[in-house]
């Protein structure tokens, strides 16, 4: 079942056309990989999903986005984005508690009662698998914890607000290989109870954990498919030469 069906975006940053005529359609519970070199529009693609674009002077959209069939261009964008989550590259969390970053967007969408924030703080972190290492470390400034388990705060600060869709902006590529190598095993689990769209340039991760992989060029989707299909039996030149290493 497809969770979002998008059907001729296109994307202009003033003059300049970021996507082209894109048609895809992104299944629930499953991870969806976008490769492709630096510039060729995934990124743009990941932040439309959220309307993250909508804060970018002279950005012009036009095209349809469906999220569960509705046109996510009409609905209320706060709503949006408790829907669609986000994971930036650079950790992220804000100069406040491990317990304060998690409770955060519960309380902005009106949650207030203490027992109920403990109990979503707790789930939060136990779904970004850190709650083990940060349980007698709630109180303390997130932002003396690791980069890698800074990453998986903004990912359980990303959860708490209970999203559908988890956008993940390279995730890992601030990160060391141990701690790539967590995120990626969390993010595998994450796909039972969401679905998860990730940009990366490592096309070994993308292996790894991605269930469907879409490679971007010049702001135009040139395949899609199954990921160990599209690796091993590439239906487009380009996108084998791209994942053989010629260019990019």
């Amino acid at each position: 079942m497809e969770k979002v069906t998008i059907n001729g975006l296109n994307v202009y940053y003033g003059q300049l056309q970021a996507l082209r005529e894109i048609r895809l359609g992104i299944p629930a519970n499953e991870i969806t990989a976008f490769i492709g070199p630096s510039g060729c529009g995934k990124s743009t693609m990941l932040k439309t999903l959220n309307r993250m674009n909508d804060l970018v002077p002279g950005c012009r959209i036009d095209g349809q986005v469906l999220l569960d069939g509705e046109d996510i261009f009409e609905l209320d964008v706060n709503l949006l984005r408790k829907r669609v989550g986000m994971v930036f590259q650079k950790p992220n969390p804000f100069p406040m508690s491990v317990y304060d970053n998690i409770a955060y967007g519960p309380r902005t969408h009106g949650i207030r009662g203490r027992a109920r924030l403990d109990d979503l703080v707790e789930q939060s972190l136990r779904s970004a698998a850190i709650w083990d290492e940060v349980k007698d470390r709630l109180h303390q400034s997130a932002l003396r914890l690791s980069g890698g388990q800074q990453q998986r705060i903004c990912i359980a600060r990303a959860l708490a607000v209970q999203p559908e869709v988890l956008l993940m902006d390279e995730p890992t590529s601030a990160l060391d290989p141990i701690s790539t190598a967590k995120i990626e095993e969390l993010v595998s689990t994450l796909k039972e109870k969401y679905t998860v769209v990730i940009v990366t340039h490592n096309m070994q991760q993308a292996l790894r954990i991605a269930d469907r992989t879409v490679f971007f060029l010049h702001g135009e989707i040139v395949e899609s498919g199954p990921t160990e299909r599209l690796f091993s039996l590439p239906q487009d030149q380009r996108t084998e030469d791209y994942i053989t290493g010629r260019f990019g």
